[in-house]
C-alpha cells in the first residue's frame, strides 16, 4: 500500500526591520553572490560598456572615447570618487552620533522626551532624502558673519547635514531594535542586583547591542555611499558631476556618456560590493540564537 505523502504548511516569515531597510533584502542576496559569479557579471557589463560605446563612436566617427576616459580617469577618481568617500564619512560620522543619541532618548522615563524623539526619528526615516536635501540647501545660509570676519557655507557641507537627517533616524531605529533585541531577562537579573535604571542601560543593556548594531550599521554605510550622488544635483562636485563636466569638455560627444558613466558604475560597485560581503560575514558572526 503506497502512502501520500501528508502536506505540511511551511512556517510564516516575517520580514525584518533591516530586510525592508535594504530593500526587501535585494542587498543581502547581492552580497551573497560568490566572488566569482560577481567578477563574472562585471565583467559581461564591462564589455557591454565597450561593445556599446565602440558602436555608437564607429557610427558617429568620432575620436577614440576611451582614450578621453583614460586622460579624465585620475581627475574623476582623485578629485570625483574621493569627494564622494569624504562626504559619506562625515555624513555617517554625523547620522551615527546623533541617531546614536536619538535612539537612546527613544527609552527615557521622561515621556515628552521619549515621544519626540520618537517623533523626529519617524519624520526623517520616512522623508524623501532628495527633498530633505532641497530644504538644508535652501533653509541654510550661504555665509556666516562672525565679527568682522565672514565665513562662508560650501555645499557640501550643507549637503552633509542635509544626508545626515535620514541617516539619523535610521541609526536610532538600528539601536532601538537592537536594545529590543535583549531578552528581558537581563533588565530583570539587573533589578534584582540592585541596579539603577540608568546603570542597567549603560553598563549592561548597552554593551550587548553593539555587536548587534554593526552589521545594519554597515548596510546603512552602504546605502548611503550608492544614495551620495544625488547631491550633484544641486551642484556639489562629486564624482557624477564632475563626469559630466568632463563629457561637456569634450564637447558633448554622446560616444563619451556610456563609458564615462559606466566607469562611475564600476567604481560605485568595487567600494560598495566589499562592504556588502563584509555585512553579510559579520551578520553570520554575530548571530544572536534567542
Amino acid at each position: 500500500m503506497k502512502i501520500k505523502p501528508m502536506t505540511v504548511m511551511l512556517p510564516f516569515r516575517i520580514a525584518r526591520d533591516d530586510d525592508a531597510g535594504c530593500g526587501g533584502g535585494l542587498c543581502r542576496r547581492i552580497a551573497a553572490m560568490p566572488p566569482k559569479t560577481v567578477i563574472l557579471l562585471a565583467f559581461i557589463v564591462a564589455a557591454l560598456l565597450v561593445f556599446s560605446a565602440t558602436a555608437q563612436e564607429e557610427s558617429g566617427g568620432g575620436n577614440n572615447a576611451f582614450a578621453a576616459l583614460w586622460r579624465w580617469m585620475p581627475f574623476l577618481l582623485l578629485h570625483g570618487f574621493a569627494f564622494t568617500i569624504l562626504i559619506s564619512f562625515l555624513t555617517m560620522m554625523l547620522g551615527t552620533v546623533s541617531g546614536v543619541l536619538l535612539g537612546v532618548g527613544q527609552f527615557s522615563r521622561n515621556r515628552p522626551l521619549a515621544k519626540a524623539c520618537w517623533f523626529v526619528t519617524q519624520v526623517f526615516r520616512n522623508s524623501p532624502w532628495l527633498v530633505l536635501l532641497f530644504i538644508v540647501m535652501l533653509s541654510l545660509p550661504f555665509e556666516i558673519r562672525i565679527g568682522e570676519s565672514i565665513v562662508p557655507v560650501p555645499d557640501w557641507l550643507k549637503a552633509v547635514f542635509g544626508l545626515a537627517l535620514p541617516v539619523m533616524a535610521n541609526i536610532s531605529e538600528v539601536v532601538r531594535g537592537a536594545v529590543n533585541s535583549v531578552p528581558t531577562g537581563q533588565w530583570e537579573a539587573a533589578e534584582s542586583l540592585a541596579f539603577g535604571r540608568r546603570q542597567t542601560f549603560f553598563q549592561i543593556i548597552l554593551p550587548q547591542c553593539f555587536k548587534r548594531m554593526i552589521p545594519p550599521w554597515m548596510n546603512w554605510y552602504a546605502i548611503l555611499t550608492m544614495a551620495t550622488p544625488i547631491v550633484s544635483i544641486l551642484g556639489v562636485e562629486e564624482v557624477l558631476n564632475l563626469a559630466r563636466q568632463a563629457i561637456e569638455a569634450e564637447n558633448n560627444r554622446p560616444e563619451l556618456l556610456v563609458p564615462f558613466y559606466g566607469f562611475v558604475l564600476l567604481v560605485f560597485f568595487a567600494y560598495c560590493y566589499p562592504v556588502a560581503r563584509l555585512t553579510v560575514r559579520l551578520e553570520r558572526r554575530f548571530a544572536v540564537n534567542l
